[in-house]
């Protein structure tokens, strides 16, 4: 799960972190509130969706040169002004895609003297399940630029949770960003507080981008972003409020309700299938094939008839689907349960597009029969590759 990044400033906050002071802001009149409460003389109006890019990117409907998702203020009056052009537009960034994301809210900052830029991140490496901290000198632009032009600038060092923080980690960083005397005591300091609060708040991934040193010669955390490990949420019920819907795809929310791993994509092709591995298979084979997969669907090794007819429901529900293909190699999964379940979810919700259907494994040949025997317009595969080809045919075919 994603929050927002004046919420991500604030559970950082409750660890020690420094960051600078702001307020979050709905309306144009709140975020004149925040201002004066801030005091000036400089401020950040910040637009909060959940995607990055937002200082270079542009909304729709304004002048191409027309200043983008973050922009540096020195009035009350201007905050309000920005705030009033730039709350309820879309914000198009490289990570938004070209539909962008509606700015529902703001965060309007007290500004910050900038003498230099880093980066930094904690997230976990499943390899070794450690912590792994990564860090750059090149900070306030995009890491994987930075990771294709000059690797050499990143730093990675891991943390051992049996062990936490030592006194060499603190050192690594400091190091890592050329940071002395009272900068690098901070950046020791910033380091133990940020793995604390990964770990508390099971974190999957925190990343500080910049991290500053100010003009004063102090650290702050001047942008955040954080991600939580979802299946740990019923830990922290105070995370689990801070979800914000509306930055969500609709499908993807109504999933998670029945606890399928669901994520949209842009092609035309729905897939159904038990199995990360095999949904990622399935999803290359249908590119393979000459056709591009409109969703990733994981219903998981042992999916009730109730779980199967909601993710069948959820695939059909986008307009952009042509064609279903459903793949499910059953081990925990029972065949017939799977063919129980599209049987109910095509009676309930109908069937306007091809659906190509391949089954293996426990109760194979009865799922095969309720499937033959239910009237209805299926494809039958023998396998994966001969069901990628026979649903990329029907939707071609069909066009």
């Amino acid at each position: 799960m994603n929050i927002h990044e004046h919420q991500a400033k604030a559970v950082l906050a409750e660890f020690g972190c420094p960051v600078p002071r702001g307020f979050a802001a709905f309306t144009a009149a709140e975020a004149e509130d925040a201002a004066k409460k801030l005091g000036g003389p400089v401020f950040v109006v910040k637009s909060q969706i959940h995607a990055g890019g937002r200082g270079k990117g542009k909304f729709e409907g304004l002048a191409p040169d027309a200043k983008g998702g973050v922009r540096v203020v020195k009035s009350v009056e201007e905050v309000k002004a920005n705030a009033e052009e730039m709350l309820g537009r879309v914000l198009v960034t490289h990570q938004t895609g070209p539909k962008g994301k509606q700015v529902n809210r703001l965060y309007i900052e007290e500004g910050a003297a900038i003498a230099k830029e880093f980066y930094l991140s904690l997230l976990v490496d499943r390899e070794t399940s450690f912590v792994s901290v990564v860090c750059s000198t090149e900070g306030g632009m995009d890491i994987e630029d930075v990771a294709h032009a000059t690797p050499e600038k990143i730093h990675t060092f891991s943390i051992d949770p049996a062990t936490g923080v030592w006194p060499t980690h603190q050192r690594a960083l400091a190091k890592a960003l050329g940071l002395t005397g009272g900068l690098a005591k901070e950046a020791a300091s910033l380091l133990t507080q940020l793995y604390t609060a990964f770990l508390a708040k099971d974190m999957a991934m925190l990343e500080i981008n910049p991290l500053i040193v100010t003009a004063d010669d102090h650290l702050r955390v001047l942008d955040a972003k954080l991600s939580f490990d979802g299946n740990a949420l019923f830990r922290h019920p105070d995370i689990r409020e801070l979800r914000d819907t509306s930055e969500e795809d609709p499908k993807e929310i109504e999933a998670s309700k029945f606890d399928l791993a669901y994520i949209a994509l842009d092609g035309e092709i729905g897939c159904m299938v038990n199995g990360a591995g095999l949904a990622m298979a399935t999803m290359d084979i249908i590119k393979l094939y000459g056709a591009e997969p409109a969703n990733f669907l994981d219903v998981g090794g042992g999916a009730s008839k109730e779980k199967v007819t909601a993710a069948f429901k959820i695939i059909t529900a986008d307009p952009a689907v042509k064609g279903i293909l459903v793949n499910i190699f059953g081990g925990i999964m029972r065949c017939d349960i799977i063919a129980e379940g599209v049987i109910a979810a095509v009676k309930e919700v109908g069937l306007a597009v091809p659906l190509v259907v391949r089954l293996e494994g426990t109760n194979v040949e009865l799922g095969k029969k309720i499937i033959s025997e239910s009237g209805l317009n299926v494809i039958a595969a023998n396998d994966l590759s001969d069901g990628a080809e026979k649903i990329v045919a029907a939707v071609k075919g069909a066009k």
